[in-house]
């Protein structure tokens, strides 16, 4: 069984020009923020969006999706640390996103614009967690890349040995078990929005995101490796612990939706 393991040992980084280097894992975040704006650039012809609403919904996700990733991991996994050196939270080039950080920026940057536009603040989260799903699969994609965030040790044929991580031994690939996840959960989302004719019942994909992807999230964690020490002594690690309250409103969401009408199209 052994022999049909897979021994990873691809180099992160692309090229690099004297200090400029390029990374797998940069380039795919990068492409999850373009094919997410090409796939709203539909949303927006088919519901008659008006001229600089992608736009500006492009940067407050930009900015929510990247302050929230890094005060999540810092707050989340390594709170002793980044509060006695404050500083070190810019340092978000030497690693450290925590994907429930991101969720609760995207909540916060996504409210914000809400009240700018003056849309209902579950209009805009019904429509915007269907590229989060694809750009949940590309950032998964990119922690394989890296070689990190893999799970517990496994004697299955697809068990991938992470050489870059000095690992010797086989272990569970979570995170193409997540990215597949993801992907498949983005084709749910949109064919939701497209089966109900971009009329979805108000909360029913936002309430099915949360549902699916952090479902999905807290059983992964159980092959998951601790990602910080204290995980360690916790019966349910702290990305569990975190998945939770997200999976339980979104099946309030969803048993709400049910219960209101179809939202008219573009309000």
């Amino acid at each position: 069984m052994a022999l049909l393991q897979i021994v990873w040992d691809i180099n992160p980084e692309i090229f690099s020009i004297d200090f400029i280097s390029v990374r797998y894992y940069g380039v795919l975040w990068a492409l999850s923020f373009l094919l997410g704006y090409m796939l709203f650039e539909k949303f927006v012809k088919i519901e008659k969006l008006p001229e600089g609403f992608l736009d500006s919904l492009t940067m407050y996700m930009l900015v929510g999706t990247i302050v929230g990733a890094r005060l999540g991991h810092c707050l989340f996994y390594q709170p002793e640390h980044y509060l006695a050196h404050p500083l070190e939270i810019l340092k978000i080039w030497e690693g450290g996103l925590a994907s429930h950080g991101a969720a609760i920026g995207i909540l916060l940057a996504m409210y914000l614009f809400s009240r700018k536009q003056k849309r209902p603040y579950l209009y805009v989260l019904d429509r915007i967690v269907i590229p989060v799903a694809l750009a949940g699969f590309l950032i998964r994609v990119g922690n394989f890349m890296n070689s990190e965030i893999y799970g517990t040790v496994t004697t299955l044929p697809w068990g991938v040995i992470f050489v870059r991580d000095h690992q010797t031994l086989a272990k569970h690939p979570t995170q193409l078990y997540e990215a597949i996840s993801y992907l498949i959960f983005f084709g749910i989302l949109l064919f939701i929005y497209f089966k109900a004719k971009a009329k979805p019942r108000t909360g029913l994909i936002f309430g099915s995101f949360l549902a699916l992807i952090f479902g999905a999230r807290f059983f992964i964690e159980f092959i998951k490796e601790p990602q910080v020490a204290f995980e360690t002594t916790m019966a349910l690690n702290m990305g569990q612990w975190l998945s939770i309250p997200f999976v339980l409103i979104g099946l309030g969401l969803i048993v709400w939706a049910f219960q209101k009408k179809a939202v008219p199209l573009g309000t």
